[in-house]
């Protein structure tokens, strides 16, 4: 991709609008514009001294004759066409008045991530949709050797409950009983469908099955290359430290901690404010991390973030 400033490129915003059972709209690029017959997320382009929240609405007023009442921001790509350069400001919206109409002469399409029936799709939207796939929970292990059966037991529980993301972590765990630990976990997991990475090390993850492995923010600094695993998560603190994962190919990061928190007593935490400073530039999708709680869904996700990442507050 060409390394472009922003000011330069055509700020164009996106909307992924979802259904409550998963479904997602797709449009068709009418005749007469370019990449005509192409299927996409709807949206368009951004006019001058309007903001990116402000222009979807207007949009998707303009396309389909909705009036947008919940929109969260998620990520931004960055495309080269042929024809333009463009800066997408992907949102995700939920909640909407009205029925969709077709007011500039475009099909469109409810889909689901595992049986997408239209094509072609613009070639910007592949990482979008691999970004869809990703749960919007993810709950990290934290418990300790002593608590193995306890620990299992909460785990089944989470799993029965929804839970379709996993990191397992344990850094003072014996190795042999980390990764029976580990496999169990695995076993488990995708038993329902869940996917499971194991925090730095990608040796265990490869050797026991899971789907990924989850870097450290010391991992990070130091790799060149994305490690060879299907899903590869990552900690971030800074900026600078989302801007490494982006580089390295990570599919999303962690960020943190939001929140006071007591495993970290020592860390200032960002607030939600500095979560979205953080969160409103990035490319991957992005986790709040840090004494949060269920009930912290709505504020993550006004505030940019994929979803939440949780400790403890995974498994009660």
């Amino acid at each position: 991709m060409t390394e472009l400033p922003p000011h330069s490129r055509i700020a164009v915003v996106a909307a992924v609008l979802q259904q409550a059972d998963g479904r997602f709209l797709l449009a068709q690029r009418p005749a007469g514009k370019a990449y005509a017959g192409y299927w996409e997320f709807p949206g368009g382009k951004v006019e001058e001294g309007e903001t990116p929240a402000a222009a979807l609405s207007r949009e998707l007023h303009e396309e389909l004759g909705i009036d947008v009442t919940a929109a969260y921001p998620w990520h931004i790509r960055e495309f080269d066409y042929p024809h333009a350069a463009v800066r997408l400001h992907f949102f995700r919206v939920r909640n909407w008045r009205g029925t969709l109409q077709s007011r500039e002469a475009q099909a469109f399409s409810w889909q689901r991530l595992e049986e997408i029936n239209v094509a072609p799709l613009l070639p910007a939207n592949g990482p979008i949709l691999k970004a869809l796939g990703i749960p919007e929970t993810y709950g990290i292990t934290g418990f300790a050797a002593a608590e193995y059966p306890l620990a299992l037991g909460l785990i089944e529980n989470a799993l029965k409950q929804g839970l379709r993301l996993i990191q397992v972590r344990g850094k003072d765990w014996p190795p042999e009983l980390f990764a029976r630990y580990t496999g169990d976990i695995v076993m488990r997991a995708h038993a329902c469908g869940a996917r499971v990475l194991v925090n730095a090390d990608i040796a265990l993850a490869q050797r026991s099955g899971a789907d990924g492995v989850h870097l450290t923010a010391l991992q990070l600094r130091d790799f060149t290359q994305r490690p060879d695993c299907a899903l590869v998560g990552a900690s971030c603190h800074s900026a600078e430290e989302l801007r490494r994962a982006e580089v390295l190919g990570a599919d999303f990061a962690v960020l943190g901690p939001v929140l006071p928190t007591p495993t970290h007593p020592d860390a200032l935490p960002l607030g939600w404010a500095g979560l979205r400073q953080l969160t409103m530039d990035t490319r991957i999708p992005v986790f709040a991390l840090g004494g949060l709680r269920r009930g912290d869904r709505e504020q993550a996700l006004v505030s940019g973030a994929h979803g939440l990442a949780m400790v403890r507050g995974a498994w009660i």
